[in-house]
């Protein structure tokens, strides 16, 4: 009898651990989308895309965002205005970043379900001034990008954009998507990843508006779910929280522009001289099967065997959304779309 409840419970347990071990992982460590969050919090930290548990930026930040935005416009090579110039829309980041904005077959084509493919389809989408570049690759986390001299910036001028025509004097906004591999320290630690992602997303921004002078915008996203990962290479929570490293960024140069001063991780953001205007771009995550408000669900099946990379059906989810933010955005409308406005 004693054997027989020992048996029992030893195959209980195996069960329970095949159950666990089954589900994905960011059920249980962590709760609701950063833009549903609202005024609750994470581990004590606020919600919201933007500062007071708002998903709307402050008015003088979204002011300043259409400033810059009415900036953009066509130039020649050399940076100077010109009728028969281009303007550049760049990604920067990594493996995800590349293959959710073009998913490359190595001949300079973009996947039709990605961003660019989608983008190039769409007849509401200017393709006379406007040329949208891959800029991200694999393996580049955010330390690859976060000094001016980084061996990527070289990689994207002669590469991407010389191939095109173009130059680094005619790059005017960038969608900027990182992250660290194998993160192993998740909030509310004082020495979390996130907070070395705002570190190093500041350091970004910097180098950008060094290598791209022009540069007007920069719209970041954070990683899509990661509760199905079976690799350490970016898991629950760390998938979540980066969409913290990304709000506090964001947030730190929105305070420095109001008098707040400088925040110690993010640096000087002084969208006036050091970097370029920074705000959200299309928000990506979503817990799993649990559906946003808005619908969107991360399935199983929208990754590939490894639970981190998008497969084809979520490359084009993300693709869809970049393309309708930049649709759809009133600081990305005027220049993206051909008959849009921004204000």
């Amino acid at each position: 009898m004693i054997l027989n409840v020992r048996r029992f419970l030893a195959m209980l347990a195996a069960f329970v651990t095949v159950l666990v071990v089954g589900m994905p992982a960011a059920v249980a460590a962590v709760g609701r989308p950063i833009n549903e969050l609202g005024t609750g919090s994470y581990l004590g930290f606020q919600g919201g895309l933007y500062p007071a548990g708002r998903n709307a930026m402050p008015d003088s930040h979204h002011t300043a965002g259409v400033t810059r935005a009415l900036r953009v416009r066509p130039l020649d090579t050399a940076g100077a205005p010109s009728a028969n110039g281009k303007y550049v829309l760049l990604s920067i980041g990594m493996s995800n970043t590349t293959q959710e904005f073009c998913s490359g077959d190595g001949s300079g084509r973009c996947a039709p379900y990605s961003f660019i493919g989608q983008a190039a389809a769409d007849p509401q989408v200017n393709r006379d001034k406007l040329v949208i570049v891959d800029g991200a690759a694999g393996g580049q986390t955010a330390g690859t990008w976060d000094a001016p001299t980084d061996a990527n910036y070289d990689r994207v001028r002669e590469a991407r954009l010389a191939p095109l025509g173009l130059t680094e004097r005619q790059v005017q906004v960038a969608w900027v998507k990182v992250a660290n591999a194998n993160p192993s320290v998740s909030l509310p630690a004082a020495n979390a990843d996130a907070y070395q992602l705002v570190s190093q997303q500041g350091n970004i921004l910097r180098a950008l508006k060094v290598r791209y002078p022009n540069l007007q915008q920069v719209f970041f996203s954070s990683r899509i779910y990661g509760g199905y990962a079976t690799t350490s290479l970016n898991p629950e929570p760390y998938a979540y929280e980066t969409g913290f490293g990304v709000k506090w960024v964001i947030q730190a140069q929105i305070t420095q522009m109001s008098g707040g001063g400088t925040d110690p991780r993010a640096g000087n953001l002084n969208y006036n001289s050091a970097t370029a205007w920074a705000a959200w771009g299309p928000y990506l995550w979503a817990n799993g099967l649990q559906p946003r408000s808005d619908g969107l669900v991360w399935d199983r099946a929208d990754f590939v065997a490894d639970g981190t990379h998008p497969a084809n059906s979520g490359r084009q989810k993300v693709g869809s959304m970049l393309l309708r933010f930049f649709k759809t955005s009133p600081h990305t409308a005027c220049w993206f779309t051909v008959a849009g406005t921004c204000g």
